[in-house]
């Protein structure tokens, strides 16, 4: 899944160990997020979402070039 993680963290001027005291979760757990080596549950997902003001989906996307099982296109 990609995301705007890291990107939406340096706005705020957060380290990812206080994102992640913000959402609940270790400094490690935000890097493998952010490097795309986890994927965050749905709960967690809203959580981070949630912190920065913004939607799921303006947050995380899913990556197309890896995901099978096609999505329909608009």
């Amino acid at each position: 899944m990609e995301n705007r993680l890291r990107v939406l963290r340096a706005e705020q001027g957060w380290s990812q160990a206080e994102l992640g005291d913000r959402i609940g979760v270790s400094r490690q757990a935000v890097n493998a997020i952010e490097t795309g080596k986890h994927d965050p549950s749905l709960l967690l997902a809203f959580r981070i979402a949630d912190v920065f003001g913004l939607t799921v989906e303006a947050v995380f996307r899913p990556d197309l070039k890896t995901t099978t099982g096609a999505l329909p296109h608009d």
